[in-house]
């Protein structure tokens, strides 16, 4: 069986490769991997005794597994959380975070910048249940002063944001948020656990897509949601008991493996997508290029408060609008078009024509995704190639302008 870790303090590193771990008799050096839908009892009075809660035993893969089991010990290790559960994806991990806590009548106010998917529950899915949202700018303070002025139950953001790496003053709005009854939801799939700590910054509920950079290989998806062992168990653990958005124990395994190679990853992605944004903030073609370490981005000292590192995401507009954009990704040979990110292998979206087709004209206009916008998620590829496919991309894109 495992034997205990130290009790002091351990570096993210070292929790990335050994927090949470159990052994079986056996003594394994990996994580078993449990493939299994039910367990059995020892007798009718142990099953019943743990359908009562009175003694600890697993029941259903739907209600826990000791692989997934694994996979949140280590995420709240990281974390700094009390409590993890894991989801099968990161929309799961959102909404079981969002629709545990509400109930007809309350009233969600929401950074106006959020991911496709997390925008359309607070717009179209909750009004359905009598729950109000209300959308502000995430980084007008003045904005989430005048919402947060009346009750509230939930405050949902992301920071960074999706894909337009806007960033909210996170203290300064969880304290406003707490004043208003609400609870702080905080997506921090762009910062990872590595790069940001949003329950130290006031945040009462932490989600993430498991699918980035914690697998960060394209392999599985997952999600996690992290907060206080009264809120998961209270809150959390009946709705995803009850409702099924559970993790496939396979890719709870394939997640624990990825973790371990997290901080090696995401610290060569940031050192790239920092060289990367430099890069294209000379080429002409380029409007403007955002990167939260960057100093010219407009939050760029907020960044440097809230965050111990820049991510691994550039976004920049080109000046020729959709078809440059187009003419850009389709002569890129290195790297891949695809709508995931935090991948070891450097990707581009369009976000006006992918993950934030759905928003409409408008709302994409409000929040600063143009036509000519590009999400870059940088990988683990030579700096050096990635620049020069970038380049010769940029060439293309621009040439029907002269």
């Amino acid at each position: 069986m495992s034997k205990s870790l130290p009790e002091r303090s351990l570096r993210p590193a070292t929790l990335l490769v050994r927090g949470g771990t159990t052994r079986t008799n056996h003594d394994e050096t990996a994580e078993a991997l449990f493939l299994t839908s039910g367990f059995v009892y020892d007798s009718a009075e142990q099953a019943e005794a743990t359908f009562a809660g009175t003694a600890t035993h697993y029941q259903y893969s739907r209600f826990g597994n000791p692989t997934v089991s694994m996979l949140e010990g280590r995420l709240a290790a990281l974390e700094g959380a009390e409590a993890c559960r894991c989801t099968a994806t990161g929309m799961a991990a959102v909404h079981a975070a969002m629709l545990s806590h509400l109930k007809a009548g309350d009233r969600v106010v929401a950074s106006r910048a959020l991911f496709g998917s997390c925008h359309w529950i607070v717009s179209t899915l909750l009004p359905r249940y009598g729950i109000t949202g209300e959308f502000v700018d995430g980084a007008d303070l003045a904005q989430w002063e005048a919402a947060l002025s009346r009750p509230a139950a939930l405050v949902l953001l992301e920071t960074p944001s999706n894909p337009m790496l806007e960033l909210v003053d996170l203290p300064a709005v969880a304290a406003l948020a707490h004043k208003a009854g609400a609870i702080v939801v905080v997506d921090n799939v762009f910062a990872t656990p590595l790069l940001q700590k949003p329950l130290a910054l006031g945040a009462d509920v932490v989600v993430y897509s498991c699918t980035k950079h914690m697998d960060g290989q394209g392999r599985v998806l997952g999600g996690a949601v992290l907060g206080s062992k009264k809120w998961v168990d209270e809150v959390l653990q009946p709705f995803i008991r009850n409702t099924g958005p559970s993790i496939s124990p396979f890719n709870a395994w394939v997640i624990l493996k990825g973790l371990e190679t997290l901080h090696l990853r995401v610290h060569a992605m940031c050192r790239s997508a920092a060289a990367i944004a430099d890069f294209l903030a000379e080429r002409v073609e380029v409007r403007r290029a955002l990167y939260p370490f960057s100093a010219s981005h407009p939050q760029y000292a907020l960044a440097q408060r809230l965050m111990t590192g820049g991510g691994t995401i550039v976004t920049f507009d080109l000046a020729g609008g959709k078809e440059a954009a187009f003419r850009f990704c389709n002569a890129l040979k290195l790297i891949d078009v695809s709508n995931n990110l935090g991948d070891s292998k450097s990707l581009v979206t369009h976000p006006a024509t992918t993950t934030h087709m759905r928003i409409g004209v408008e709302e994409r206009a409000r929040l600063g995704i143009t036509d000519g916008t590009i999400r870059l998620s940088v990988g683990l590829e030579d700096v050096a190639d990635l620049i020069e496919d970038l380049a010769e991309a940029l060439d293309a894109a621009g040439a029907a302008e002269q």
